[in-house]
């Protein structure tokens, strides 16, 4: 880093990131930046919007130019509430746990269409939306988060929707008291305690996110850099572009269809298969109530927080599914996916932060399974939880298997670097019998440990059925370990 460009990091000392009014809608995004004279190039831009039509970045009057990391240096886990009140005020970074938050509305509840007690429906606990609503036609990626105060039981789910075959995928938010029953919006959200959309795609040509969006993680963070009154989510998401990466591998015997948003077209001409995929890179949105984003730019001139590899490289063709975890006081995990084109397989890789914003990719840590294995062609969609009993690594992971079909694995490790090792040959979580509402795969795992003596977890996921239609499922952990998951079927008492 040179000396000018240091110095001028240096003399930031806040950046406003404001919540939305909960009552006023405007068109143009508001710019929030320091109070002194800057120039874009040394700073970290904060585009906040006050309409979900406006979540997007302001425009780049030359995307050449790249925007700087913001240092964190404070955290709290509590989401609006005062940093005075932070569980330890003198650490960079803190993992989100149980945290205080305000409900000022609770939205109307969409219960899922069909019940649980049926064979067809056993584990789903969130269906699709209704006909014209904004995730009408698909949703996935579910992110899920549980908050606890002394007063009630939270739990959030950030997903991404899609209303018809020519829209765009978009973000949003959906609640729940038991994480089992979900209240979700048809439409967008216009206040801090509605649900529904909550982000679209960005409109500006130049970026990575014009195509798709997908939520991967939501951090919970406050830093002495951002003012703010309370602590701020971070969410990592994968954007994907316009742009067609040539996807050549010989043996790839099936189309790689959504919902990872990769296929496009077959190209047979001269009796030569090309599949093209789109590119995606991972981005980071900020917001004060989980429902109002602001995109953070990050070094990439597409706003991407980094690129895909060099030509030779396991990541050259995309990078999806950033899911971060916190392992210390400056030390930022960041566990991906891409497509590892010299070994022909699905792959997982790790890159490590001090602020969340830059990253420095550290290599490939697992890839494909054995011949004939559930994830014979590789592993994607990665979620990454440290076990809050013995300090391990959990990674539940979406297994591609020769035939394209998808199941899911777990694999454990004691630092969560390059040590990781799968559980068992087997998938802990297969797709459904064959009259079951995801009896054609299963995927885009996340795991949530729950309370008490008893090491239960609970792992939502996507599931796909007939039609290729589309909802995400539970299931509970069998055991005292981890090893085997049961769709949920309804509470015993």
């Amino acid at each position: 880093m040179d000396t000018a460009l240091t110095a001028a990091i240096t003399t930031i000392k806040t950046v406003n990131v404001l919540a939305t009014p909960a009552t006023h809608r405007v068109t143009n995004p508001i710019t929030l930046a320091p109070s002194w004279p800057i120039t874009r190039s040394n700073m970290l831009d904060l585009y906040g919007c006050n309409s979900f039509l406006n979540t997007q970045r302001a425009p780049n009057p030359n995307p050449k130019i790249k925007s700087r990391a913001l240092f964190v240096t404070q955290c709290s886990t509590k989401p609006n509430t005062d940093r005075d009140n932070a569980t330890d005020q003198n650490s960079t970074v803190e993992a989100n746990s149980n945290s205080n938050f305000h409900e000022p509305t609770k939205p109307t509840s969409n219960p899922p269409l069909f019940s649980s007690n049926s064979s067809f429906s056993r584990g789903l606990v969130f269906d699709l939306g209704p006909e014209k609503s904004w995730d009408g036609v698909e949703i996935g990626s579910p992110v899920v988060k549980r908050y606890l105060s002394d007063e009630e039981e939270r739990w959030y789910m950030w997903y991404h929707g899609r209303s018809n075959g020519n829209q765009p995928d978009s973000i949003g938010l959906a609640v729940s008291s038991n994480g089992i029953h979900w209240e979700r919006g048809q439409g967008p959200v216009r206040s801090t305690g509605d649900v529904g959309l909550v982000m679209n795609c960005s409109k500006d040509w130049w970026a990575f996110d014009t195509q798709s969006i997908r939520p991967c993680e939501v951090v919970i963070m406050s830093s002495a850099k951002v003012r703010a009154n309370n602590a701020v989510y971070w969410l990592y998401y994968t954007g994907f572009s316009s742009e067609k990466v040539e996807f050549s591998y010989n043996s790839l015997e099936f189309n790689l269809q959504n919902p990872e948003r990769v296929h496009i077209d077959d190209d047979e001409n001269d009796g030569i298969r090309k599949v093209f995929v789109f590119r995606s890179l991972p981005g980071l949105a900020m917001s004060q109530d989980g429902r109002h984003w602001a995109r953070i730019e990050g070094e990439h001139h597409t706003g991407a927080l980094f690129d895909v590899g060099s030509s030779g490289e396991w990541d050259s063709m995309f990078i999806a599914s950033p899911q971060v975890v916190f392992h210390g006081t400056g030390d930022l995990r960041m566990y991906y996916h891409s497509f590892d084109v010299e070994n022909g397989n699905f792959a997982i890789g790790f890159a490590r932060s001090r602020d969340g914003i830059k990253w420095v990719k550290l290599g490939k840590i697992i890839g494909a399974g054995a011949n004939g294995a559930f994830d014979e062609f590789g592993v994607v969609n990665a979620c990454v939880v440290r076990n809050r009993k013995d300090g391990k690594y959990v990674m539940a992971y979406e297994g591609v298997a020769a035939d394209g079909g998808k199941s899911i694995g777990l694999a454990v490790s004691r630092d969560g670097l390059k040590s990781w090792q799968r559980v068992q040959d087997e998938a802990v979580l297969k797709p459904s019998e064959e009259d079951g509402w995801d009896n054609k795969g299963v995927g885009s795992p996340c795991l949530v440990q729950m309370d008490g003596d008893a090491d239960e977890w609970r792992l939502y996921y996507r599931g796909i059925g007939k039609g290729g239609r589309m909802g995400i499922g539970m299931a509970v952990s069998e055991g005292s370990e981890i090893r085997r998951f049961k769709r949920w079927t309804g509470f015993h008492l």
